[in-house]
């Protein structure tokens, strides 16, 4: 499984604001859509809170494909 490498350049980002950013969704409402499906895990666990705050250091997975790490 091929990692993205994400470079964020405040303390954190948003679940939400995150998929937009890296291109995973095209709009905030496809976000929320695959967020509630329970498609995304933030270091190994599911979440549904789009407002998620996802720190440097943080792995996101989406479905079984995209692994998205954060760094700063």
């Amino acid at each position: 499984m091929e990692k993205e490498i994400i470079k964020i350049n405040t303390e954190y980002i948003k679940l939400d604001q995150l998929l937009k950013f890296s291109g995973i969704a095209d709009t905030g409402g496809m976000a929320k859509d695959i967020i509630l499906c329970g498609d995304i895990k933030v270091n190994g666990e599911t979440v549904l809170q789009r407002g998620k705050k996802i720190r440097s250091g943080d792995e996101v997975n989406v479905g079984n494909q995209v692994i998205l790490q954060i760094t700063d």
